[in-house]
């Protein structure tokens, strides 16, 4: 298979969405089937999350999106272009752990793609400071990895991923090792920052409470391999917070999503 059949540009059909999978699966060399076949499409502005339980192909989907590694089958299709008109990169990724360079300041970690793509040192600049202000970590510009909570280095690992102004956001569990006092915070943060930008967030969660209270849409995702066993649409006011957390609708999403998830570790279990 080319790379081309893999990811490609802009074409008929995807008109309004920012992904499509068709017919994808991932096969391992050592013969574990990780996920699919699996069909999806993910429109432009869109905050989806895919949910389901340890191993079955929620980071494999992800990976495959941002390009860093093959399917083994089917097509994985991107609207690219807005990005690149404008100078940005068409995917930012955050992942679990934030991974900075312990002997960079924060500015320094935020500044790293850039420095990567040849960026200009003033553009360069203007766009970290953004990026952090963006988190509101502008005033940590100069501190070091060591300096901050777990909290505030999720934050610019999150800043990282937006200084090169991407169309689509990729985040893979960002939040699962925080407690929970500063999940609930950095939950409401990156819903106002996806309301702020509009960019296309794909969100990977264990907890069926993050992905109903974030995502316009949840995925649930069956054992592997991944497939798709369930999807529900959150019709839920915006703007979002604290009162939406504590309605009855939230909670009856919730038990919603918890059934089409117990399955899946039914599964997991035989």
């Amino acid at each position: 298979m080319t790379e081309d059949a893999m990811r490609s540009d802009v074409e008929a059909g995807m008109t309004g969405l920012a992904v499509r999978l068709r017919g994808v699966t991932k096969t391992y060399d050592s013969g574990v089937a990780a996920l699919g076949p699996l069909d999806l499409d993910i429109r432009r502005g869109e905050f989806v999350s895919l949910l389901g339980p340890s191993g079955c192909g929620k980071s494999t989907a992800l990976r495959l999106i941002a390009g860093l590694a093959p399917p083994t089958s089917g097509t994985v299709r991107l609207a690219r272009q807005a990005a690149e008109s404008r100078g940005g990169h068409a995917i930012g990724f955050v992942f679990q752990e934030p991974t900075l360079m312990p002997w960079a300041d924060v500015a320094a970690n935020v500044r790293l793609p850039l420095t990567l793509a040849n960026v200009p040192a003033d553009e360069a600049d203007r766009r970290v400071m953004a990026a952090l202000a963006q988190v509101g970590l502008a005033e940590f510009a100069r501190s070091y990895p060591r300096e901050l909570s777990g909290g505030m280095k999720m934050r610019v690992s999150l800043a990282r991923a937006l200084v090169t102004d991407p169309d689509i956001l990729l985040m893979d569990e960002p939040f699962a090792a925080l407690d929970e006092i500063t999940r609930f915070r950095l939950n409401n943060d990156l819903l106002a920052l996806w309301r702020n930008l509009r960019k296309t967030v794909i969100f990977v969660t264990h907890s069926v409470f993050e992905s109903v209270y974030l995502s316009q849409r949840v995925i649930v995702m069956s054992a592997r391999p991944g497939r798709i066993a369930a999807e529900f649409r959150i019709d839920a006011p915006e703007p979002r917070g604290e009162e939406f957390r504590t309605s009855a609708d939230y909670v009856g999403y919730c038990r919603t999503v918890s059934a089409a998830l117990a399955p899946a570790y039914e599964g997991q279990r035989a």
